[in-house]
């Protein structure tokens, strides 16, 4: 009678378990994804060597939209970018405008308090990058914050998060097109700006008359990761397998290379 019972119990135990996961299947983003098939990525096209788009063509580029366009290819589907910005990126994912966000995405606490993150692929860090004959002069965060310096963050990110944490003296100049918030620098509207190293690291290499201060030991640790729906773990698992494949085949290290070395 007890084997009986204990039967009946665990079979009962399996089709709820059964039930539920099928259930998690039918919400998540996965499915969504195979059913309409196309993959929407939501990216802010801002971000190089992450992700840029083209405001004359629309044409996308990028190493992360390099890697959604392999994500899509992997799931069988249309890849589809959808343009979002830094102040909407969470939100869009939230809301289901997109699957997930994808272009140099910082993991913050913040974000996590209303999204799932993926694994890390990238670990990168706050750094200056300023005009060349400067370099010396912003080694510190206390050099930096002084009076008469002049700070230029893109509003809603963790770069202008970063510089109104940090500086009270210095000025803090909120520029909102990221694409040519490094001309402000090159025309001496701005001193300098602090962002990821990784980015210093890039936009030296498109303006040579600008240079990053110590890139390899930079004032913060940060990481890059995937931006996926909260809850969703069927998604974010799936998201991280192709991650560890990626890495493993040397899919990862081939597109990754033209654009961060």
């Amino acid at each position: 009678m007890r084997r009986t019972v204990f039967a009946i119990g665990f079979a009962i135990m399996l089709a709820l378990g059964s039930t539920v996961a099928n259930a998690a299947g039918a919400k998540s983003a996965l499915n969504r994804v195979g059913e309409r098939g196309e993959l929407r990525v939501c990216s802010t096209g801002d971000y190089l060597p992450f992700t840029k788009r083209d405001p004359e063509t629309g044409r996308w580029s990028g190493m992360d939209i390099e890697l959604a366009g392999d994500m899509a290819h992997r799931l069988g589907v249309r890849l589809r970018l959808v343009p979002s910005t830094w102040k909407d990126l969470t939100a869009d994912v939230r809301s289901g405008k997109c699957d997930l966000a994808m272009g140099g995405v910082s993991i913050t606490l913040e974000r996590a308090k209303e999204a799932f993150f993926s694994d890390p692929y990238l670990r990168d860090g706050k750094t200056p990058i300023t005009r060349c004959p400067d370099v010396d002069k912003y080694g510190t965060l206390a050099q930096i914050d002084r009076p008469g310096v002049r700070v230029v963050v893109n509003p809603g990110g963790t770069n202008e998060s970063f510089a109104r944490e940090h500086l009270e003296k210095a000025t803090i100049v909120p520029h909102a097109d990221n694409n040519t918030i490094f001309d402000e620098i090159l025309a001496g509207r701005a001193d300098l700006m602090i962002t990821d190293a990784t980015e210093t690291r890039w936009q030296n290499k498109q303006h040579p008359q600008l240079c990053p201060v110590h890139p390899e030991t930079p004032f913060s640790f940060s990481e890059k990761a995937y931006l996926t729906p909260r809850g969703d773990v069927v998604f974010q698992e799936w998201v991280n397998q192709w991650l560890h494949l990626m890495r493993g085949d040397g899919t990862f290290d081939r597109i990754a290379k033209p654009w961060i070395g």
